[in-house]
């Protein structure tokens, strides 16, 4: 039967448009005698020719009638209550003209058999079809994956409709926490008790539970993940309404669930008058513009409407990128800015100068840095050029091309650093303390945070790719702890704290509960409907392998010093006060910071930045990749000059 089904569903469609015509030409016919044999209740009116020639006539009309009302553009796999009204039209229709028909022809008919032919007409060419609908339905049923709603709500009832006409998934029950629903049903499926699932889950075998609740708070999202991590079944969500009513996406295009809703934060609405202050038509310039925050920080701002965006950058791929992505924004929405591209390095001032003097630069947010910890350790030269005197030569062109405000975005790992990295931000922001001291031409602060989702080097899409390959999933340590912030949010922030700044203020954005890794791959794993391997279950599905901390990674990250902070009119936003030196004691330090990198003396470099007052504590020995060779082949002639004496 399934295959007489999928035989006659794959003929082209004017064929099943002929078969499906002939087929209610038939039920026409059936409906005709049959009223006239049960209203006679003799077999003899089919011996009658009057009733033929009024068949005859009839056929046709009800036929063109059903056409007219668009009864044969409805697909019969997805018929619905237009159809059905075409039904019912064209079948009055068909009684208008049997009536019509006899009248003028004479031909005599008791009153009662329009009726009884209209009652056989709905039901065999409207029941026909409803048929087909329920046959079709159970035979894709058969070949799509089980699925449970999460969400009995309007997002829901969209889902399950649009499900319903996909051939991917069917719907075998909604789950609610509002006891109010529990109980009701919802396109033919009861609303159950979240306590119900597991049995659920187990009894159809279900593959999935979507999500379908797009306006409910990252806290709540947070609870309901917890309920559903121990089943092991895939979890998805739905996209936003927003999204949805804009056409941007559609309801049953299902994703992963985001790792913010693990984290269970919930974004505070920016406020408009910081967000305005140092961009709301001002010339506005971003250095590393095509990076990770860079490029958020860019597209904060253009909704903030500045008069132009110097978009800074060494990379050609990175601006041409944002570029591209900013002008079609700023294009579709009718906007007046504009974004000019420059390229350029941080390590050039004169070029900075010549950029910041002739756009008339009001205000810099200075993100250009090399942030990945080991790849900094393994080119210390290069990492302490472009962090520390690459901000050293903005800052500096800044000054001289007056620029109002000057916004650098830091890091935790300035903190106590124990790697390179740390160690050249925390240089960074004692370069722009002390410049701050030196001048009131320009407005410096800075803003510290932690790791942001999806940037580049996030270990989220890295879990992602590894899960979706079987794993293992690799993490460097178990007990290794981070903070996490999505990426609009960290850019908001920054660009409402350096709007806050009085000058030399270091700021530090409140980033929520501290995230351990391990626990993290865990959730990961769990919702993507695997089980973990491990000791306690070696039947698990991914493993988690720990590969040992990398040159200069810690297991804690920090984001003060000290613990002199205080709260400003921002709650997510503190202030931190930290040590700082005078320019004339950093100076010093930076003429000789200067030469050691110079002369790539790894060394000097080194103690200059023990030496400096930032706290820095390397949990390893050098790493740069062009010193160890130079100190292997150092080695190896040694060797060979003692083999020949």
């Amino acid at each position: 039967m399934n295959k007489i089904v999928k035989r006659l569903f794959s003929l082209p469609r004017p064929h099943k448009r002929l078969i499906t015509l002939t087929v209610d030409a038939l039920f026409i016919a059936t409906a005709f005698w049959s009223a006239l044999i049960i209203r006679l209740d003799s077999l003899s009116a089919i011996t009658e020719q009057a009733y033929w020639l009024l068949l005859l006539l009839l056929t046709p009309i009800s036929v063109i009638a059903f056409v007219k009302f668009g009864l044969y553009r409805a697909v019969l796999r997805y018929v619905g209550i237009n159809a059905l009204g075409a039904v019912v039209g064209g079948v009055v229709t068909s009684c208008v003209a049997l009536v019509g028909i006899a009248f003028f022809l004479h031909i005599g008919i008791p009153r009662t058999v329009p009726i009884i032919f209209a009652s056989f007409s709905l039901l065999l060419v409207g029941g026909s079809r409803i048929l087909v609908r329920a046959m079709v339905g159970k035979v894709s049923a058969s070949n799509r994956k089980p699925v449970v709603i999460y969400g009995a709500g309007s997002a829901g009832r969209q889902l399950a409709l649009a499900l319903r006409h996909g051939a991917e998934y069917r719907v075998v029950a909604f789950v609610d926490d509002d006891r109010s629903k529990q109980g009701s049903s919802i396109e033919g499926h009861l609303v159950h008790n979240v306590d119900e699932l597991k049995l659920i889950i187990n009894q159809e075998r279900v593959v999935k539970v979507l999500l379908a609740l797009p306006s409910t708070s990252r806290v709540k999202r947070k609870q309901i993940l917890q309920k559903l991590e121990h089943l092991s079944v895939k979890v998805q969500t739905i996209p936003g309404m927003a999204d949805v009513v804009a056409g941007a996406v559609n309801v049953d295009q299902v994703k992963d669930v985001e790792v913010e809703d693990l984290l269970g934060r919930d974004p505070v609405s920016p406020k408009r008058a910081l967000m305005h202050a140092d961009i709301k038509d001002k010339v506005v310039m971003v250095t590393g513009a095509g990076g990770s925050i860079g490029s958020e920080l860019c597209r904060q701002i253009v909704k903030n409407q500045p008069s132009k965006l110097v978009l800074f950058e060494l990379s050609e791929f990175g601006l041409y990128s944002i570029e591209k992505e900013l002008s079609q924004y700023i294009e579709e929405r009718g906007l007046r800015v504009q974004v000019l591209p420059i390229m350029g390095s941080v390590q050039r001032q004169n070029r900075l100068e010549a950029v910041m003097g002739a756009f008339g630069v009001q205000t810099v947010y200075h993100a250009a840095a090399y942030k990945h910890v080991p790849l900094v350790e393994h080119n210390v030269v290069e990492g302490v050029r472009n962090n520390v005197f690459g901000t050293l030569y903005t800052a500096k062109a800044a000054i001289n091309c007056n620029v109002e405000t000057f916004v650098l975005v830091s890091t935790d790992k300035a903190v106590r650093p124990t790697n390179v990295m740390g160690t050249t931000k925390r240089m960074s922001e004692l370069v722009l303390q002390a410049l701050s001291d030196t001048q009131s031409t320009t407005r410096f602060c800075m803003v510290r945070f932690g790791n942001v989702l999806g940037s580049s080097g996030s270990v989220v899409p890295l879990f992602r790719k590894q899960i979706k390959r079987g794993g293992p999933v690799t993490l460097t340590h178990q007990d290794i702890t981070r903070y996490f912030m999505t990426i609009p949010e960290a850019a908001q922030l920054v660009i409402q704290a350096g709007s806050m700044g009085m000058g030399g203020d270091v700021f530090v954005l409140d980033m929520g509960d501290p995230v351990k890794i391990k626990d993290l791959a865990t959730k990961m794993i769990h919702l993507s409907g695997f089980t973990v391997k491990d000791d306690k279950n070696p039947d698990g599905d991914i493993e988690i392998q720990c590969t040992g901390l990398r040159p200069g990674e810690k297991l804690y990250e920090e984001l003060l010093i000290g613990d002199n902070v205080e709260g400003t009119t921002h709650e997510r936003i503190m202030t931190a006060h930290e040590n700082k030196l005078t320019w004339t004691e950093l100076e010093s330090i930076l003429n000789n910071l200067d030469e050691a990198c110079h002369n790539f003396e790894h060394e000097r470099i080194r103690d200059v930045l023990l030496k400096a007052p930032t706290g820095f504590a390397p949990t390893d020995e050098i790493c740069d990749l062009v010193w160890l060779e130079r100190q292997f082949a150092t080695s190896k002639k040694a060797d060979i000059a003692k083999l020949k004496h």
